[in-house]
């Protein structure tokens, strides 16, 4: 069979085809009785059950995962990638109480290959069974010349829902005096990943298979780490203790920035968060990056998560109550800070 004039460009529809014609196999799980129509129609299908709220606001966030699609690069594991942006974007909207509902995925690459594909999808599969999202569409383009061999990027976008009277604003209800818990993350995350890299492969010669006895691990695959959905953990703590009170007042998604730039988006303008280092248990690739890095400390705490994926502001009198909580969840948690006077600033003491 002569092979077709767009294929011999480097796109072949046919695969492409084929490939998505296993989609609504692999997306069951993630379905939701509110999703209409099927996957693979011109736009996603989502019947909004406005029953649940009285006012519904809809909360969206569009995210990648940055570089760290080097380090699945260069180990040729693809199946946590999709599970990342799925759960990075699940937390950016967790943070003003939102519960998601559903998510649309863009893979761009120069050439599709098969299992590349069902492994990426896989992950989106799992990150959004886990959160209770619907994966009801998304854009796979082949561009061929565009992209370096064997490379891809995706994106991703999620809409969620919240009542507007229970939406989260830490600028209004945020005092001094409260508590800031800090809850584990798995490792880097999302961020930060050209300056890790920068350290382990070139400062310390590391290659991504290189194992590191302090790890236990190779280095790629510690990077590769799932990035933690807080998403199911915000739900439970807003509905165990906000329902007569707002005593959870607060999130911040511990993501590019660090500590320095992303508390202080949930604080009120006379007030700053002091975080106490040493007040947690630091991973060990952390203390790599410090020990070894040579990086300014300071500037670790603006780029990194430092092992805190997510913080949370919580009223003095209940702090203890919704640390016991979270670790009854199986997330480690510690009190790291708390809120004093200022001008809206977050410091790393």
């Amino acid at each position: 069979m002569k092979t077709k004039a767009y294929a011999a460009a480097g796109v072949d529809i046919d695969l492409g085809n084929k490939l998505k014609s296993t989609l609504p196999q692999l997306l069951a799980s993630t379905q939701r009785r509110e999703v209409l129509g099927k996957v693979g129609g011109f736009g996603g299908l989502f019947a909004l059950d406005t029953r649940k709220h009285k006012q519904p606001v809809l909360v969206s966030s569009v995210d990648g995962v940055g570089t760290k699609l080097k380090i699945a690069f260069a180990m040729d594991r693809h199946d946590t990638i999709g599970e990342d942006l799925v759960n990075h974007c699940v937390n950016d909207i967790a943070v003003l109480g939102a519960e998601p509902l559903f998510f649309l995925d863009y893979l761009g690459t120069g050439k599709l290959e098969p299992h590349v594909f069902k492994d990426i999808i896989k992950g989106f599969v799992r990150g959004c069974t886990t959160n209770h999202c619907a994966l009801i569409g998304g854009e796979t383009a082949q561009m061929p010349g565009f992209y370096q061999r064997g490379e891809y990027d995706v994106s991703g976008t999620i809409v969620g829902v919240v009542e507007k009277s229970k939406m989260l604003n830490g600028q209004k209800t945020v005092k001094r005096g409260d508590v800031v818990i800090g809850i584990e993350a798995s490792g880097l995350h999302t961020n930060g990943y050209s300056l890790a890299r920068q350290i382990f492969f070139e400062k310390l010669k590391l290659k991504p298979k290189s194992r590191v006895a302090e790890l236990g691990n190779t280095i790629g695959d510690e990077m590769l780490k799932v990035h933690v959905t807080y998403g199911p953990l915000v739900q439970a703590l807003l509905k165990k203790f906000n329902s007569k009170t707002t005593a959870v007042k607060a999130f911040a998604h511990i993501t590019g920035g660090g500590f320095v730039d992303n508390i202080p988006r949930t604080l009120p303008k006379g007030c700053d968060v002091v975080i106490r280092k040493g007040s947690w248990e630091m991973l060990p690739i952390f203390q790599i990056i410090r020990d070894r890095g040579g990086v300014d400390e300071a500037e670790l705490y603006q780029v990194f998560n430092m092992g805190i994926g997510m913080t949370v502001n919580v009223a003095p009198d209940k702090a203890d109550a919704v640390l016991k909580f979270i670790r009854a969840q199986k997330h480690k948690a510690w009190m790291i800070g708390e809120v004093v006077k200022g001008t809206g600033e977050a410091r790393v003491i």
